[in-house]
């Protein structure tokens, strides 16, 4: 061998383990930058990296080839609101009251169809029960988010450091503090198939999208599919621009940087169900410590979301938090099963839940007599929904697309989802399923007894035991102040009320967490609020 070849070859061999070296000792921060990017009402598949409807995802392909994708993450409920109480918390909305779709005001489209008596309210957390931001916030963090909430609760004034469509981590008066930021993008949301139709061009043939079996194949379904599938090419551009952000600002390598929907696609039979459609969610994970451009089928579901971000930042997880971490030092062995649960959506009720092992899916329809299909006055604008009633009414739909508007449900359902994706065959009866049955069977009735649901309740009476019989929210309790030795502590005599204050109108709200320098005669305006009350503010001097 010549002398300068093996040179080479003993440089290459040293630097390959120079390398794995070097990756094996990760020095990442105690109180790393995070950013999450959302998008609504998207299932995975319209992403080239999970799948290929039509569209083109450059930027998310992007994204793909430098994190960890999971094939197995899911949302506890089929719309919004309901998972993004549990994303907030941490917690099954079942267990806390906030699975109706939605809580803080009736549906525009419907409010004449709201039981009597019916009026907005805010979740009431249970005892100890805080939102991750503000334990973030707590530990030092800048917290922002871009732009939407609907967590089915009023949130505090001292939750986020802003929350508003100018949030930003450049906008941290300290360069220095460690970020958390939310981009949400509601580009792909159910109301843009038919709010941008007209207003801008398709960016897909709809000759060429791929039409899923519970649909027609037909010109109506083309075009509102062609429809979808561009918005989904709009909001791949909103991502890059956020990624080119971040390295413009030279933070790209060293930030977390999660994407994921809120839940399954936006569109008829799809969206509020508690098929895998309705729940499955594109969930992409880029970390320096990660491997990149790797895949796996570990479930996770949205309850894991909060307590995983409180690992990854080195902060504790509460005990309150229901779901288990996925990544950073506080990771929990992996999960065995996802829980989803249906409740009222907008006016119309129902209550479905669903508990699957990845493979194998149960529902437990506990309104059989109810058709899947829900009459919702919002999802009428779609002009797909329209067509699929008309072939409904027509006789013109085939078997598995017209099983939507059967007058009723069986009591249980099962399906293995890696043989039948579109959960179109029943196993329940099959007695050659009786054990996986039964053993989900016993799943589901574990966790409900584990967590309680609160469906058990009528909504109305529900509200009313949160309000201690009354016909409004309860008002927290007015801070104390008190001034001792240059400092100032606050305090509510409302148990978990969320305490926030600041010197002046012009201010940024601070959350308090222990005594605060102060001097005789300085302003001081202070906020506590426990979240499902009304909220106390006064305006004080301080003594």
């Amino acid at each position: 061998m010549r002398p300068v070849f093996l040179l080479m070859l003993l440089v290459t061999l040293f630097s390959c383990q120079r390398k794995e070296k070097l990756s094996d000792r990760v020095i990442y921060p105690e109180r790393p930058n995070i950013v999450w990017i959302v998008c609504e009402d998207m299932s995975p598949e319209h992403l080239e990296s999970y799948g290929d409807t039509g569209g083109k995802t450059p930027n998310l392909n992007a994204l793909a080839k430098e994190s960890l994708q999971y094939n197995n993450a899911f949302s506890t409920a089929g719309v919004c609101a309901p998972s993004r109480s549990a994303l907030i918390t941490g917690a099954y909305q079942t267990s806390i009251g906030g699975m109706h779709m939605r809580t803080l005001a009736p549906s525009a489209a419907a409010s004449d169809a709201y039981p009597p008596g019916f009026k907005g309210y805010s979740t009431v957390l249970p005892e100890g029960m805080l939102p991750y931001p503000i334990y973030l916030r707590k530990a030092g963090y800048y917290v922002t988010n871009n732009v939407k909430e609907d967590y089915q609760f009023r949130s505090p004034v001292g939750m986020w450091d802003d929350s508003s469509n100018s949030a930003h981590w450049r906008n941290r008066p300290d360069p220095k503090q460690p970020f958390f930021s939310i981009f949400n993008f509601t580009t792909t949301h159910e109301s843009q198939v038919w709010a941008r139709e007209g207003k801008d061009s398709l960016l897909v043939d709809p000759d060429s999208v791929t039409v899923p079996p519970v649909y027609p194949d037909d010109s109506i379904t083309r075009r509102t599919l062609a429809r979808f599938i561009t918005n989904v090419m709009r909001m791949d551009k909103q991502v890059g621009e956020v990624i080119a952000q971040l390295k413009a600002d030279g933070l790209y390598d060293n930030t977390i940087i999660f994407f994921y929907s809120d839940h399954g696609d936006g569109m008829p039979y799809f969206k509020r169900e508690l098929y895998d459609r309705g729940l499955r969610v594109p969930l992409m994970v880029k970390a320096p410590f990660l491997d990149a451009g790797t895949e796996t089928e570990e479930l996770v579901s949205f309850v894991d979301f909060a307590p995983t971000l409180l690992s990854l930042a080195g902060v504790p997880v509460p005990e309150t938090m229901q779901g288990q971490a996925f990544l950073g030092k506080q990771k929990a062995e992996p999960r065995k099963y996802i829980y989803a649960a249906r409740d009222r959506m907008d006016s119309e009720y129902d209550r479905v839940r669903a508990v699957s092992d990845g493979r194998y899916k149960y529902l437990r329809n506990y309104m059989p007599e109810k058709p899947n299909y829900q009459n919702i006055r919002f999802r009428l604008s779609n002009p797909l929904m329209l067509h699929l009633l008309d072939l409904h009414d027509k006789g013109l739909l085939d078997q598995n697309q017209d099983r939507w508007f059967a007058t009723s449900k069986p009591l249980e359902e099962l399906y293995d989802t890696q043989t039948d994706p579109w959960e179109f065959k029943n196993l329940a009866e099959d007695p050659d399923y009786a054990e996986q049955l039964a053993e989900m069977r016993i799943v589901h009735e574990e966790w409900m007894l584990k967590y309680g649901d609160m469906a058990a309740l009528n909504e109305l009476e529900m509200v009313r035991n949160w309000w201690g019989g009354q016909d409004s929210a309860p008002v927290t309790q007015v801070p104390e102040v008190d001034f001792q030795g240059g400092k100032v502590s606050l305090s509510s005599a409302t148990s978990s009320s969320i305490i926030s204050y600041r010197k002046s109108k012009s201010a940024g709200w601070n959350i308090y967490s222990k005594p605060f320098e102060a001097a005789l005669g300085d302003s001081l305006y202070v906020n506590a609020h426990r979240i499902g009350f009304e909220p106390s503010e006064i305006a004080t001097v301080v003594k």
